[in-house]
This record gives structure tokens, C-alpha cells and sequence, in this order.
């Protein structure tokens, strides 16, 4: 970062900068007192007895990725810059009725600097319906986050702006490049801990998604990147306890979309009882109800997508399934494999018959026309939310709407129980 043009909007402790930069920026303490008690300033965590040095000062530990801040240090910033007026929303698609009453109701919130909470049924096209927001704001020349908690979602969603928006737009994680200065970022929510009263508008998308599910910190982290005066719109298929408090409390508002974009009702899961699976899996074997209903689905043609909750095992699963389908085209993806994006590509694009994942791929994805398989749907890593997001991955293109979708179990859960609940008043709200 040679300009200083990609400092604007940023925050750094003061140790990270030269002297010359130093010098340029505005700078108050790292930490702070409240009732007798020492606070971080960048992620507002109480700092612990049990973190203090042997100097005698204390450090955050909470955010100790972003750099470690001491008593001693100072947060430096340097204040936002306007951008360039222009009119960059290049989409020619087309929002339903119900899709625009929603982009309608954003574009009035934001301009009377009110936040707001999108309860949306996934496969509604949140997306589009946000276009117009961001569009609202970019053109006067100020700045937008849209945030995920989730790498995968961020470089999904980076892909559909860049094709429909023409400004310069910046993509920003762990595994990313460079970070230059953009009107729009794309990033995880752990990245705005890098900015300060930078952006007019954050868009935090999958609020109900590990880890940003609830956690102090990362509200925070919005909180401070947010300008004084700017609005945030909150995303989400399944609420969170803290944004249904914020609701009660008249903090936020809540507007529902129960309805897809082509008007068809969610998939409901069907239970479908299937006992042993590890077993079989240790055993090299494929369960013969398995094997029938995968056989089954097969002769549709149609893309079937099977989740495994445990990564060495789904491998494993994958493996057993090559070899009793030695004709179909298998793949498998998690958080571990260094080419899951190449196989989530060639799923979507047709060079893969079979993907086997991981709760990776629960959200912010689409696949047209498939089928999916959850197996051991009662497992404990499967919350009702991602249940509910994996069944949305269903029935989200109007060619078909429609599709199979199996919870395969040895005993009903409550997080089972609660998903399919949902789901069916979702749609009985939708009047589907």
C-alpha cells in the first residue's frame, strides 16, 4: 500500500505505521476505562486480569489477529474520502413485485438513516434486492461494505457485483490480495476491525452464520467501521436472539419476504430413517436404502448434491460412492481442500454429476436444477439454521423449482424438527 489514498477509512495501531504516516493521522488510546475496569477499543472486550504483561500492561486477546493492542499503544486513522460520482449499477434484470417492494423499502430506510433487518426465505434473491441500496450510495460518491461471515459467500458475491456493477470494487480476506481502496468492499466481517468510520452503508449478509452468530466482538467490528451517520441492513433466512432483541427493542427494523423469486413454495425435507451409516462407511460399504435412492435420483439426470457433517468421513463416503457409481462424475469439497473452488465450479457447471460437502457449502451458493442428500441429519453440527440453509440450496431456479431433498437420520432431532417447522411456516406466511 504505497498511496496513501488506500489509508483512507483504515485504523491501525500505531506501531504498524512509519513515522511519516504517524505523523499524518489522527490518533487516540488503544484502550479505555469503564466503572474501574480496562476495555479494548477496537473490539470493546473487557481486557482480564489473567492478560496482563510482565511489564505491568495489559493486552486484548480477542483480537490479537488483527495485532496486538496494549494499554501502551495507540489506534491511529485516517478519515474517509469521497469517491467519484457515477452511475454503476450495469444490471438489466428484472426484480418481481415482491422483490421491489423490499429494494423500495431499503433505498427509504437508508435515506432516513434507519437499519433494518431483511428476514428473507433463502432462493428469494436477496442479492438483486439490495442492488438498488448500493447503487443509492455508491452514485453520490460514498462508500459501501457488504460483509459475510463466510470466505466462500464473499467471493460468490464479489463475482456478481464485478458482472454488475462498473466501480472499482475491493475483495478482502485472509486469502486475498492486496487490499486497495474501493467505493464497495466485499469482505468477512473480521476484516472491518481494519477500518474506521470508513463506510455510509454496511450490508452484513448470513447474520444468522458461524461466527458472527451473536458474537459481541463482531458487532462491533460493524460498529466501528460504520460512519456516525451511516445505516446498516442485516440479511438473513434465520434470525439470531440478538437481532430478534434489537427488533423488540426498536432498534431495528424487521421486514419479511416469504416468497421465492419464481413464487414456488421451499422444498419441505423429508425424513427419511437410515441407521449405521458410520458403520458402513468403516466397513467400505454404501447402505442398500442409500444405494437405491442414489441410484434412483441418478436416472433423473439432474445434479445431486450430498452434505456429510465430518470432513475425513464424507471423504471417505465420497470414495465408497466412487466405486459403487464408477459411471458418475463425483467430487468432493471442504474448508480443507485447496482446489474447492475449482470443484464447485465444475459442479455448476455440469463436470461434476455428484458433490459431496461439507457445511462449506450451507449458504451463499446456487446450483440450478439439484437434488439434495443430508446424511445423518441429526448430527450435532447440524443447528437448525444450517439445516434450513442447506435446504434452501433446493428448487432456487425456475426452470425447477422444485426438487428432492432427504434428512437422512437414525432418530429425529430437535435442531430436525425445528428446520422443517420453519420451513413450512415460512411458506403458510409466503400464502403458498
Amino acid at each position: 500500500m504505497d498511496h496513501l489514498e488506500n489509508y483512507y477509512g483504515r485504523q491501525f495501531l500505531d506501531y504498524q505505521l512509519s513515522p511519516k504516516l504517524k505523523a499524518r493521522a489522527y490518533q487516540f488510546p488503544a484502550t479505555f476505562k469503564k466503572a474501574d475496569q480496562l476495555y479494548c477499543r477496537r473490539c470493546n472486550s473487557r481486557l482480564l486480569s489473567e492478560w496482563c504483561l510482565p511489564d505491568g500492561s495489559y493486552y486484548c486477546r480477542n483480537c490479537i489477529v488483527f495485532g496486538r493492542i496494549t494499554t501502551d499503544n495507540k489506534l491511529c486513522y485516517f478519515p474517509q474520502e469521497n469517491f467519484k460520482r457515477g452511475n454503476y449499477l450495469n444490471w438489466q434484470g428484472q426484480l418481481t413485485s415482491y422483490q421491489a417492494e423490499i429494494s423500495a423499502l431499503l433505498v427509504s430506510a437508508v435515506k432516513a438513516r434507519e437499519n433494518i433487518l431483511v428476514h428473507a426465505v433463502t432462493g428469494s434473491g436477496k442479492t438483486e434486492m439490495i442492488y438498488k441500496v448500493v447503487s443509492l450510495i455508491l452514485d453520490k460518491g460514498a462508500s459501501v461494505a457488504l460483509v459475510s461471515p463466510r470466505i466462500d459467500v464473499c467471493r460468490e458475491l464479489y463475482q456478481r457485483f464485478k458482472r454488475d456493477f462498473t466501480c472499482h470494487i475491493s475483495l478482502l480476506h485472509t486469502d486475498s490480495e492486496e487490499y486497495h481502496r474501493a467505493p464497495l468492499l466485499i469482505s468477512t466481517v473480521h476484516q472491518l476491525f481494519k477500518f474506521y468510520q470508513a463506510f455510509d452503508l454496511i450490508i452484513i449478509d448470513e447474520v444468522d452464520a458461524f461466527p458472527y452468530a451473536d458474537d459481541k466482538v463482531l458487532y462491533q467490528a460493524v460498529a466501528n467501521a460504520l460512519k456516525s451517520d451511516g445505516s446498516k441492513i442485516f440479511l438473513t433466512a434465520t434470525s439470531t436472539d440478538h437481532l430478534d432483541k434489537e427488533v423488540k427493542k426498536g432498534r431495528l427494523r424487521r421486514v419479511h419476504l416469504a416468497r421465492r423469486f419464481h413464487a414456488y413454495p421451499l422444498v419441505v425435507p423429508r425424513p427419511v430413517w437410515l441407521s449405521n451409516i458410520e458403520k458402513a462407511i468403516k466397513n467400505r460399504k454404501l447402505p442398500s436404502k442409500l444405494h437405491s435412492d442414489i441410484a434412483r435420483q441418478r436416472k433423473t439426470g439432474y445434479p445431486l448434491l450430498v452434505f456429510y457433517p465430518t470432513i475425513k468421513e464424507g471423504e471417505e463416503f465420497g470414495d465408497i460412492l466412487k466405486t459403487n457409481f464408477p459411471d458418475e462424475r463425483i467430487g468432493f469439497v471442504s474448508s480443507q481442500m485447496e482446489n474447492r473452488l475449482k470443484q464447485v465450479q465444475d459442479f455448476r457447471e455440469g463436470e461434476l454429476d455428484i458433490l459431496i460437502s461439507t457445511t462449506i457449502l450451507e449458504r451463499g451458493v446456487t446450483f440450478p436444477e439439484i437434488d439434495v442428500f443430508i446424511l445423518n441429519a441429526n448430527h450435532r453440527l447440524y443447528t437448525k439454521s444450517a439445516l434450513v440453509q442447506i435446504s434452501g440450496r433446493v428448487g432456487r431456479s425456475d426452470s425447477r423449482p422444485i426438487g428432492l431433498l432427504n434428512f437422512y437420520h437414525d432418530g429425529i432431532s430437535k435442531q430436525m424438527k425445528k428446520a422443517i417447522k420453519d420451513i413450512k411456516e415460512m411458506n403458510k406466511r409466503g400464502g403458498l
